[in-house]
């Protein structure tokens, strides 16, 4: 879609090279130019020194707006996107929970379609092979032991759209499946597991290069076992997935991720649910019924976490809050999970680019969303 070219100036850009002052030239919903001092001819826009940065990216998330991806249904979808389009999120990877082998099918080829038509990134498996004594949300009648074949199927009706799959490694046939999906492309992570620390760098080894939201639904950090987490931690392979919703990981132990992780392999997510933007109530994760009490969502059977109900913006100003520079806060929404997941189009802004930018005010809050070239209506105050 072609947009009257527009130029941002008296702008602060997060690029991957650091904070670009001066401005930015946009024609044809994508990036023209980075530049200092005066701008050739055109429209102009001064966003007052305001900070310009990428679109961010979350890749795992499962709903939002009274919507679930596992629900497969088109409308609720492009819902979805549109609510997190709204707040400053332009690219999802659609989230899948624990499902039958039928439904996961339906739902992969489902959201295939919607990755065809431009709505959705990418789809996320995050279950079924995962340890059932991790199972957070998922329901455990529905986990089962990793199965080459079954991956197989879902690579079929995923189109080529499937991006990313959580693993235990400690489960039957883990490694295989790990080696198989990195051989197709698909990203494997490392969630829902006991696995001890060698057998999770068997997993890094085999070629798991993320893991799933770390700290929850892992075998617990010790000094005598260390587990997963010291593993994925300690390895510069691995993109290490972060909860920051200060529900799901204590401010304290986020702010050792950054430490000992670095920004760069640190990738903010929500893990986000349907009732996100809705408020408290009653609601439902797969078929797993959910209460949300202060924006805290437990299952109703056993209280355990059940995702979150935030969108990635509040992620991104919560790891302001533990003195991540603002940079690296905004890298860590957009282009660590994009590269993570071989998301070349989105997360980052230079020359060529999608023009999917943020305008964000001081406070962090974003105050202005433009999709490819196009401000969002709903959101821009421009």
């Amino acid at each position: 879609m072609a947009h009257t070219p527009l130029t941002l100036t008296d702008a602060r850009v997060v690029t991957a090279d650091g904070v670009h002052e001066g401005w930015l030239r946009i024609e044809n919903g994508r990036v023209a130019a980075l530049g200092t001092g005066q701008p050739g001819p055109g429209d102009r826009l001064d966003v007052g020194g305001r900070l310009v940065t990428p679109g961010l990216v979350d890749t795992h998330v499962h709903g939002g707006a009274g919507h679930a991806f596992p629900e497969a249904d088109p409308e609720g979808v492009r819902e979805i996107v549109a609510f997190n389009r709204r707040a400053g999120v332009t690219s999802l990877v659609g989230g899948l929970v624990a499902a039958t082998p039928e439904s996961t099918l339906r739902q992969v080829a489902a959201l295939a379609d919607l990755c065809e038509a431009g709505e959705l990134a990418g789809i996320y498996l995050e279950g079924p092979f995962i340890a059932r004594s991790k199972c957070g949300a998922h329901d455990p009648d529905l986990l089962r032991d990793p199965d080459t074949a079954e991956f197989d199927a879902w690579l079929k009706a995923g189109r080529g759209h499937v991006r990313m799959i959580t693993v235990a490694p400690e489960l039957p046939g883990a490694l295989d499946l790990i080696r198989a999906a990195r051989s197709c492309g698909v990203v494997a992570a490392v969630g829902h597991t006991e696995a001890t620390f060698e057998q999770t760098l068997a997993a890094i080894d085999a070629g798991a290069t993320v893991a799933t939201h770390v700290y929850n639904a892992m075998r617990p950090l010790n000094h005598r076992d260390p587990g997963p987490i010291a593993a994925v931690l300690g390895d510069e392979r691995v993109t290490v997935e972060l909860i920051l919703d200060n529900v799901h990981v204590h401010p304290g132990a986020a702010r050792l991720v950054f430490d000992a992780a670095g920004p760069g392999r640190v990738s903010l997510v929500t893990d986000a649910m349907s009732a996100t933007g809705l408020g408290d109530g009653e609601y439902t994760l797969g078929d797993l019924r959910v209460r949300v009490r202060d924006g805290e969502a437990r299952l109703v059977e056993n209280g355990a976490i059940a995702s979150s109900t935030i969108v990635l913006p509040q992620a991104v100003r919560n790891a302001v809050a533990l003195g991540v520079p603002v940079t690296d806060a905004v890298r860590s929404a957009s282009s660590v999970p994009a590269a993570a997941l071989g998301l070349e189009a989105a997360g980052r802004v230079e020359v060529g680019g999608h023009a999917d930018l943020l305008v964000l005010d001081d406070d962090m809050t974003v105050s202005s969303v433009m999709f490819r070239g196009a401000w969002n209506s709903d959101t821009s105050v421009f």
